[in-house]
């Protein structure tokens, strides 16, 4: 049985059974092109990654997660049932009609956002199938079963997501930040709700043109930037 199919300059790799974020980040440190995909599907769980080389600095570079957020929603969008709703957290939590179903990781080769990373990976994990457990007991966690996408093929959401998160990239290219960040801002979750990251916490009031998080407290507003959705390389 082959693979899935990718875009032009975008190659597979199957992790069996490893986890595609850290063997991803093992081939860009090793000096693998950018274009990779490492994959692990099983039946409860969609684990991908893919890696980049981006030409500009870290602090620029990031705009990948929220591209990559925007390419899974749209990805899902089209292939599942049409009243299913997804929308993204800032610090990479997938949502499907409201409750978490998964999440995006971050990692590169730096963390000064002055500085161009020599790579960067960002990872994909999403729950397909219940384990049987009883979801009453966590309603704020869900899975593509429970919320109607029976039918919805992992290898086809995997697919999907890689062209549409090169769809999206190929438009950050060609216009900028600003359709990306119009984009994600409507899909976000928690706007107007308060919300905690690490040490802080406040009213969510959206982002700010670097993907930086605002939250409001005590009638001030902190900007935390978009550095600190960077996971440990594993």
């Amino acid at each position: 049985m082959s693979g899935p199919g990718f875009p032009p300059l975008f190659q597979g790799m199957a992790t069996a059974g490893a986890a595609p974020f850290a063997v991803a980040c093992s081939e860009a440190r090793k000096g693998c092109d950018a274009g990779l995909v490492t994959y692990d599907v099983t039946l409860e769980t969609l684990r991908a990654a893919i890696v980049f080389a981006p030409e500009v600095p870290l602090g620029a570079a990031l705009v990948m997660l929220p591209i990559c957020g925007i390419g899974f929603q749209n990805a899902l969008g089209a292939l599942a049932p049409p009243e299913v709703s997804v929308h993204l957290e800032w610090g990479g939590g997938i949502r499907v009609n409201g409750a978490s179903c998964g999440a995006l990781e971050i990692a590169a080769s730096t963390d000064d956002a002055e500085e161009e990373p020599d790579w960067l990976v960002i990872g994909l994990t999403l729950s397909l199938w219940s384990d049987g457990t009883d979801s009453g007991s966590t309603p704020d966690v869900t899975t593509l079963m429970d919320e109607g996408c029976n039918e919805v093929d992992a290898v086809d959401l995997l697919e999907a997501w890689v062209r549409h998160t090169l769809v999206w990239i190929n438009r950050w290219d060609d216009e900028g930040v600003k359709p990306v960040h119009d984009e994600w801002t409507g899909l976000a979750h928690g706007k107007g709700d308060t919300l905690a990251f690490g040490c802080d916490s406040g009213t969510f009031l959206g982002v700010d043109e670097n993907f930086g998080m605002l939250l409001r407290s005590n009638d001030q507003t902190a900007i935390i930037p978009i550095t600190r959705t960077l996971t440990e390389v594993p």
